[in-house]
């Protein structure tokens, strides 16, 4: 079976929201992260869909789709962390992380969609690493995750959208943080730190 992970552009709008029919994603749209906690349940259907398609006409790609064997099977956000405003008002993150907030190139993964037809065949690990490598190609220095541990505390497929420890772990994240015993926020660096800008002198 072939693989092929694609940037969620507005042209794979059908795409993405077909990717992620299972779960809470029909009424989420993926909108979890991207707007204040106060915010969110006041959100219309047609708020999110209009939302996901702001998103989807970005320059750069908030998310990458998954074809498996040419049908749609998956789907995972990234981009940087300033650009999700939920994870600067998320006490574990803001408490636990090694980064400033407002730095551009610290970038996170924070949903994956799998649909079950497509499930229990690493696509989330495939989705992963090509998220990687897409923050890599857009300048990230970091790549964070706030994933799930269901080893400690067992989870449905459903709830387990924002990754699991193990799948962060193989792709070479290093744990920061445990907030809880099954959670756990993780970091990678992707690119050279001496890219920051340096203070003046």
């Amino acid at each position: 079976m072939s693989v092929e992970i694609l940037p969620a552009t507005s042209e794979r709008h059908d795409d993405a929201v077909r990717a992620m029919a299972h779960g809470d994603g029909p009424g989420c749209l993926c909108q979890w992260w991207m707007v204040r906690p106060s915010e969110f349940a006041g959100l219309t259907a047609e708020d999110k869909a209009r939302m996901l398609r702001d998103d989807l006409s970005a320059p750069v790609a908030p998310a990458l789709v998954a074809y498996r064997d040419g049908a749609v099977a998956g789907w995972v956000r990234v981009g940087p962390r300033p650009a999700q405003p939920r994870i600067g008002r998320t006490r574990a993150i803001v408490a636990h992380t090694g980064e400033p907030l407002e730095d551009t190139d610290v970038w996170a993964v924070t949903c994956f969609a799998v649909r079950r037809e497509h499930r229990g065949r690493g696509l989330m690990r495939e989705l992963l690493h090509a998220a990687i490598a897409h923050a890599r190609a857009h300048g990230a220095r970091v790549v964070e995750g706030y994933p799930l541990d269901p080893t400690v505390k067992r989870r449905g497929a459903e709830d387990l959208y924002h990754g699991t420890v193990g799948v962060f772990e193989d792709a070479g994240f290093e744990v920061i943080a445990r907030p809880r015993p099954d959670s756990a926020i993780v970091a990678l660096t992707v690119a050279d730190t001496d890219r920051r800008p340096q203070p003046a002198t």
